[in-house]
């Protein structure tokens, strides 16, 4: 098949912008051919701000597109982000060129004006079922009323026009967890598939998980990652012989080290290779986020190196780290409990727990399961359309 690929890349890059260039070169190592259409968001504050102001519907974005399209005739498109400089139009100009649109619903953008259905520091689900411009009253997208503002235009314009309905064959999200926000959000049931990420194999393990002491946390240093309670937990823990190694950086990372109890070493931001590494020869990966994760890269990667993941009982992390085992889910901003945990962890179980998430990466989370399931994905959009 021939594969229209559409991005609006991130300005810095970020869990989506792999999963685009991971997915392409799975499709093109099959022998399908991919073409990537990628588009990038305005610098300058002017122009950002125009883009913005067209973000509901952009003309000149939809004729572009459908042009590529018809120059390239792809089998189909599949669609990433579209905000902003893209704009939902792009799906009913593919559609209109005659192109099947497939959609991965990375976040929650067509639903919550931050896209991540998070507020104050808590999950936050007001505008499910209802309506976005609850965001703009609580200025959800960057603590701003006129770019919230624009968010919510974009949501209720696409919304009154049918662009889901209408222009999108299959809609592809991450877990069941968001796929069912995503049909109490609107989304027709039928169209509305899961599809999980996929991560390659780092190779096997030189020793098991319970042969280290290292702890592993990689991702951002911001609030919402749950990094300051991860550390208030370890504080808690005492001497436990273990050590904490974080990896990442952010704006909290000064801060942190600053307040840092001991065993604990800050890496900052590191190569993958060498993450892969790290997660080889660790004992457990912390995932303390307060967000409704989509499917984190890191704890993807995690279970193929056979590491056992402690995260937060939220969102899709309980269908995600539950499966391996629901004593691996602690409450979220809650020290006490994730230092009971972390106390735990001293116990051999650790080896068992990497072993079933390994199990789980080589039954759902490789690379050949998730073409299986984007080929299927695309055969079902190119089917015709019932009249």
């Amino acid at each position: 098949m021939r594969i229209l690929q559409i991005h609006t890349r991130y300005r810095y890059e970020g869990g989506e912008d792999a999963v685009v260039r991971a997915e392409a070169a799975l499709l093109a190592a099959a022998g399908h051919e991919v073409v990537p259409y990628v588009a990038e968001n305005p610098r300058r504050p002017g122009p950002a701000a125009a883009s913005m102001l067209a973000s509901a519907w952009n003309p000149a974005a939809a004729r572009a597109l459908r042009a590529q399209a018809r120059r390239v005739r792809p089998d189909v498109a599949h669609v990433h982000n579209t905000w902003f400089a893209l704009t939902p139009a792009v799906a009913a100009a593919l559609d209109g060129a005659g192109v099947p649109v497939v959609m991965t619903l990375h976040n929650y953008r067509i639903l919550c004006a931050n896209a991540s259905l998070f507020r104050d520091g808590r999950p936050c689900e007001d505008c499910i079922g209802s309506h976005p411009w609850h965001g703009v009253r609580h200025r959800c997208y960057r603590d701003s009323l006129a770019s919230s503002t624009a968010v919510a235009t974009t949501i209720t314009v696409n919304r009154m026009l049918g662009t889901w309905d209408h222009h999108v064959r299959v809609f592809l999200a991450l877990n069941d967890f968001a796929r069912k926000r995503f049909v109490s959000g609107g989304l027709p049931p039928g169209r509305v598939w899961v599809k999980p990420n996929s991560v390659a194999d780092p190779g096997r393990r030189a020793g098991p998980p319970s042969s280290s002491r290292t702890v592993l946390y990689v991702g951002r240093l911001t609030p919402e990652k749950g990094v300051g309670v991860l550390l208030e937990a370890w504080r808690r823990l005492g001497p436990a012989g273990l050590e904490l190694v974080v990896i990442g950086d952010g704006p909290m990372r000064e801060e942190l080290e600053r307040r840092s109890p001991p065993a604990v070493r800050f890496l900052g931001r590191q190569e993958p290779a060498a993450v892969h590494e790290w997660m080889l020869r660790s004992r457990a990966l912390a995932f303390p986020s307060w967000l409704y994760e989509g499917q984190p890269m890191s704890v993807l990667e995690a279970f193929a190196a056979g590491l056992p993941v402690l995260a937060s009982r939220l969102g899709g992390n309980v269908e995600l780290v539950g499966g391996v085992g629901h004593d691996w889910l602690v409450p979220a901003r809650d020290p006490a409990a994730l230092a009971e945990r972390l106390a735990a962890l001293t116990d051999d179980r650790v080896d068992q727990a990497g072993a079933r998430a390994r199990c789980r990466y080589e039954h759902e989370f490789t690379g050949p399961h998730n073409l299986r399931l984007l080929e299927a994905a695309y055969r079902e959009a190119r089917r015709p359309r019932e009249p």
